[in-house]
């Protein structure tokens, strides 16, 4: 997909929810470091100082978000939401969803090695967009794109406690309660190779503390975890 097309600019604008002023921004954030280094006629700068930006950008706009949620919540509570939301994952979850890596101008080793799929690279190039649309249009505008684009996911994690880090939580208690680790035993996988469901059991010292089950081991363990730190609370 040639960046340089104008009506491709255009729709990967309307995937943003900005028109850039300065569209040498968008193509600087759009351009990895392999491109530039590969191509110093085409490139002026690649985009690691707009993702370094985007990244504090983002956080503000998290953080800014949450303390005037209507759950009021604490200090530490906004860390782990924040923490849990601008992790690569879910970065390279919101650059598929506009199309990002057919737009980034790359190097010849990155193209041939899936660099457009890489969730890495894809997260790294969104904090760049994000980097690119404060300097183009202000904190307000950068704000409502990245509100477009993550209000929803937002929501969702606080409405679903993915963000609390259960296993850690469980295994800091289990350490001062017990003096040990907890041990997470997978007894069960249904389904085909590719929609496997796990059930682990969680253990201290060999009483069975919590089961869970999930599409992934982590996220059964995590599920194992929450149930065993509820049975710690009751008996506490």
């Amino acid at each position: 997909m040639p960046v340089s097309s104008s009506k491709n600019i255009e729709n990967l604008e309307r995937g943003i929810g900005h028109s850039f002023r300065n569209r040498g921004l968008l193509l600087e954030a759009l351009t990895h470091r392999s491109f530039y280094h590969e191509n110093p006629n085409k490139s002026k700068n690649y985009n690691e100082r707009l993702e370094f930006l985007g990244d504090s950008v983002l956080g503000l706009v998290i953080v800014e978000y949450l303390f005037h949620h209507d759950r009021k919540f604490t200090e530490s509570m906004m860390s782990k939401v924040k923490s849990y939301l601008v992790k690569g994952v879910l970065l390279s979850d919101i650059a598929n969803r506009i199309s990002l890596g057919g737009y980034l101008r790359l190097g010849k080793g990155e193209e041939d090695t899936g660099g457009r799929h890489k969730k890495s690279l894809l997260a790294d190039a969104m904090e760049a967009v994000f980097g690119a649309v404060y300097i183009d249009g202000g904190y307000e505008t950068a704000r409502e794109v990245i509100l477009r684009l993550f209000e929803e996911r937002i929501e969702s994690v606080i409405s679903s406690g993915q963000f609390h880090d259960y296993k850690t939580e469980f295994q800091e208690s289990c350490q001062m309660l017990f003096g040990t680790l907890p041990e997470y035993r997978v007894t069960r996988q249904e389904g085909e190779e590719h929609s496997k469901t796990f059930t682990i059991e969680v253990f201290i010292a060999e009483t069975l503390y919590g089961r869970g089950k999930g599409k992934s081991k982590k996220e059964a363990e995590t599920n194992a975890a929450r149930e065993a730190l509820s049975r710690l609370s009751v008996n506490k």
